[in-house]
C-alpha cells in the first residue's frame, strides 16, 4: 500500500469539505492505525491540523505502539504537530512536500525522529493552487 497516496486521498477530503488540504496516515507495523485531515475549517478548532487529527482518530495506543510507528503528512508538519509527534515518540515521518511550507523538520531529526521529504509533485500542486485562492485562510493555518 502507497500510504503517501493514502495521505493524499485524505488531503482531497480535506479540501472537498471546504478545509485545507493537508492530509496524515499513522502506520504502525504496515498497517494504518489512524488517517486525518486538516479540520481546521469545518469543525472550528484551533488544533485539528491533518497530524493531529490522524492522531486523534488512532485512539489511546501504549507509547510501545507509537515508537514503532511511522507518520506520513502530506507537508511539513507546524510546531504543534512536531511537539505531538516528538511526545508520542513517533521515530519516522515521512513528509509529502517542504517546498510550500518548511515545519519543524530540523527540529525533529535533532530530536533523533528520522524525517524523508519526497517533495512528491502532487502535493505541491495541491497546496501551491490552495494557497494561491485561498491566502488568508492559509495564513490563518499558519498563524500568519
Amino acid at each position: 500500500m502507497d500510504f503517501l497516496e493514502e495521505a493524499i486521498k485524505e488531503a482531497k477530503k480535506g479540501l472537498e469539505e471546504g478545509g485545507i488540504p493537508i492530509g496524515s496516515i499513522l502506520v504502525h507495523k504496515g498497517k494504518i492505525i489512524g488517517r486525518g485531515h486538516n479540520r481546521r475549517v469545518q469543525q472550528g478548532s484551533c488544533i485539528l491540523h491533518g497530524e493531529m487529527d490522524a492522531l486523534e482518530n488512532a485512539g489511546r495506543q501504549p507509547a510501545a505502539v507509537y515508537r514503532e510507528c511511522t507518520i506520513y503528512t502530506t507537508l511539513s508538519p507546524c510546531s504543534m504537530c512536531s511537539g505531538a509527534i516528538a511526545l508520542y515518540g513517533i521515530p519516522t515521518v515521512i513528509v509529502g512536500e517542504n517546498k510550500t511550507f518548511q515545519g519543524e523538520e530540523e527540529w525533529l531529526r535533532n530530536k533523533g525522529h528520522k524525517v524523508t521529504v519526497l517533495n512528491d509533485a502532487s502535493c505541491i500542486a495541491m497546496m501551491e493552487a490552495f494557497i494561491e485562492e485561498n491566502p488568508d485562510l492559509w495564513n490563518e493555518d499558519i498563524g500568519e
